[in-house]
């Protein structure tokens, strides 16, 4: 059974790299990503347009290149949670959280019993026609599976302790934007109050033993995050590196 690459590393302390993946309906994408080197992609279901289909898909060859599968949930439903992993994801994200009960409520969803209170529904199929038995995989699973919180909020900020004291989180994955429209200093990433407060959360995190992390839209963002001590570093969107390169080339061309 496959070890988590991409949260033994966390847990270790080493970076891991990872980018958006939200748009392209092609497996070539996730080995693209894989052979570029990024550790995980996150794959979105709030803001993309993928259906349950493409993403067990994308999940399945994401697993077989060694890029880390991720999904970010449309929200905080059991259906969605279960079925992100049922499909083969390594790990779910948790957008626009800021209560601590209903966080642990959703963490008990990625766990099997006596844990949390995931339903199985999971074969040999799940584990490459390994023969396991159904305690082996619950077991690999409840240890292997990453949680990853978004702070995305001001009250989600002030709430981050209790946050972060919530059982089997692995770690946060602070979204800029929001969190930016929500400080009064909407896309000012580099603005000090925003610094101020994303400098809080990785000390809380820290603090906690959860891994900070955020994603962010260019290199030079991502680079502000991994100075500042963050660890699970998202860096643009496969449509995004795309788009800049092809541009990059055809004005050098023109």
């Amino acid at each position: 059974m496959k070890t988590n690459s991409v949260k033994q590393a966390l847990r270790e302390g080493r970076l891991q790299l990872g980018t958006a993946f939200a748009q392209l309906r092609s497996q070539d994408v996730a080995r693209i990503l894989a052979a570029a080197g990024f550790d995980w992609a996150f794959l979105d279901g709030e803001h993309g347009g993928f259906d349950q289909e493409t993403l067990q898909d994308l999940c399945r060859i994401a697993v077989k290149v060694g890029l880390s599968p991720i999904v970010r949930v449309a929200d905080l439903q059991y259906s969605l949670v279960a079925r992100a992993l049922d499909c083969g994801a390594e790990g779910v994200i948790f957008p626009r959280v800021e209560d601590p009960a209903l966080l642990e409520k959703a963490v008990s969803w990625t766990k099997f019993p006596p844990v949390g209170m995931r339903g199985m529904g999971l074969t040999t199929m799940s584990f490459d026609f390994e023969p396991v038995t159904i305690p082996q995989m619950m077991e690999h699973l409840n240890r292997e599976q990453m949680v990853v919180l978004q702070i995305e909020t001001v009250k989600a900020f002030e709430a981050r302790d209790e946050l972060l004291s919530v059982a089997n989180v692995d770690a946060v994955m602070i979204g800029p934007v929001d969190l930016t429209i929500s400080l009064g200093v909407p896309g000012e990433f580099e603005h000090p109050r925003m610094l101020a407060t994303v400098e809080k959360i990785i000390e809380s995190c820290i603090a906690h033993g959860v891994a900070p992390g955020a994603q962010a839209r260019n290199l030079a963002l991502a680079q502000r995050w991994k100075k500042m001590g963050m660890l699970f570093v998202g860096c643009s969107s496969e449509t995004a590196m795309l788009y800049e390169r092809g541009l990059e080339i055809t004005n050098a061309l023109r």
